[in-house]
């Protein structure tokens, strides 16, 4: 009986920027952004190291080429509506793409001047307050107040850890409860919340929609202040 040839190898898609960008996101996904080397991305698209430096001129460059494809994942502005939804729904697509790919948002902090993609990202917002009936003055204060939540993070208090979790040595327990009471209160409150808390801690998402809402509501109420 006459046997099939054994199938061609299929050619390998040329590398390209996009291609080598693609990949280092996928390996910070699956990995985190400490294991990303040039040579273990190489490993990945299978090529030679010094191959990814025709696309990519330095380690730099690759971080900020990633995330410019994080940022390019939020969602255009939405038209229509109301500024405080505009902007609201906008965030929290930001949030989203950040919570797809967590690793990202120390690279944004990490990064001395703002990327293409940040830098745009950052102009579209100024323009939904603009358009929205800001002045300029208030577009600036609020675009300072909301900081890095305008990217969809924000610097926690309590980061994980921070619980006092039942199994803590009650002495240990005691003697911060007896030099900082109040963050002990809070702290304790928040280990043991059944009603607000998802798998013990904080629910991050919870937290961070509760200060926009706030924010924008006082936002609101000072434009409205100023237009009067």
């Amino acid at each position: 009986m006459a046997t099939q040839p054994d199938a061609a190898p299929q050619p390998r898609p040329p590398l390209s920027r996009e291609r080598v960008l693609a990949a280092a996101v996928a390996l910070a996904d699956a990995r985190g952004v400490d294991a990303l080397s040039m040579r273990k991305l190489a490993q990945e698209l299978g090529v030679v190291p010094m191959a990814l430096y025709k696309h990519v001129a330095s380690k730099d460059e690759l971080l900020d080429g990633m995330v410019d494809l994080v940022v390019g994942e939020i969602g255009p502005p939405a038209g229509g509506t109301d500024w405080k939804l505009a902007v609201r729904r906008r965030i929290l697509s930001a949030r989203g793409a950040l919570l797809r790919h967590p690793w990202a948002s120390r690279v944004i902090e990490s990064r001395t001047d703002p990327t293409p993609a940040v830098v745009a990202y950052m102009d579209s917002m100024i323009g939904m307050f603009r358009a929205g009936g800001f002045s300029i003055d208030l577009t600036h204060h609020a675009m300072h107040a909301m900081g890095s939540r305008l990217l969809g993070f924000s610097q926690e208090l309590f980061r994980e850890g921070t619980d006092l979790s039942p199994d803590m040595d009650p002495a240990a327990v005691k003697a911060m409860a007896g030099a900082f009471p109040h963050i002990t209160e809070l702290v304790t409150a928040i280990s043991h919340d059944g009603d607000s808390i998802v798998g013990g801690g904080c629910d991050d998402q919870f937290e961070f929609e509760f200060a926009l809402d706030l924010m924008l509501a006082g936002l609101e109420r000072l434009k409205d202040t100023a237009g009067s």
